[in-house]
């Protein structure tokens, strides 16, 4: 069986983005409890509620304009964007209210690229193979975050946070990378449509 072009590399890019976040979930909370000001246990649990109830409330009103917008790589694109740039506000933050506007932008980006991502997924999947096709997608993402939770707590340990929120910022910026190619990939196509 062979996968389209457009729809390998969505699940790639969503590999390298989910797997480089998994190098920080499970020690979120360490980090904001032990390193910055302010930083407890609630507050842990409040920036994950920050980013989930931001993310929730702007993704119905942002999927019903993604379904009516023609060029969805470059919303994906802009959203991907968002989000790849937190673990790189996390370098700099000092106190919790810094992670917090992280996790409002987290939300937003989310909250443009989730929809977006799994509308191209459906548009791009072989409609004989969905089941596979997700399949893959599910267990590259599956398999990429369960080994990268335990590198994470270990890449913490020796070097800091600082180097693992680095690390997450350089692979979620490869996957960012792949959704340009991307990008490309549909504006030359709608390109060559117009021309002939």
């Amino acid at each position: 069986m062979i996968i389209n072009k457009q729809l390998l590399l969505l699940i790639l890019s969503d590999i390298l983005i989910l797997s480089s976040f998994g190098l920080i979930a499970p020690i979120f909370a360490v980090f904001i409890k032990d390193n910055l000001i302010g930083g407890s246990l609630i507050t842990a649990g409040l920036a994950t509620t920050i980013f989930l109830a931001v993310k929730s409330v702007v993704q119905l009103p942002l999927s019903w304009y993604i379904d009516n917008e023609r060029h969805k790589t470059k919303l994906l694109v802009l959203g991907t964007f968002l989000i790849i740039i937190v673990p790189f506000i996390y370098i700099f933050a000092k106190s919790v209210y810094m992670i917090f506007f992280a996790q409002v932008i987290y939300g937003f980006g989310a909250a443009l690229a989730y929809p977006t991502w799994f509308s191209l997924f459906t548009k791009y999947m072989d409609k004989k193979h969905k089941g596979f096709e997700y399949a893959i997608w599910s267990t590259g993402v599956g398999v990429g975050t369960a080994v990268t939770a335990f590198i994470g707590a270990e890449v913490a340990d020796l070097f800091g946070f600082k180097i693992l929120f680095l690390a997450v910022g350089v692979f979620a910026f490869l996957g960012f990378l792949l959704l340009i190619v991307l990008d490309h990939l549909e504006y030359k196509k709608k390109r060559e449509f117009l021309i002939i």
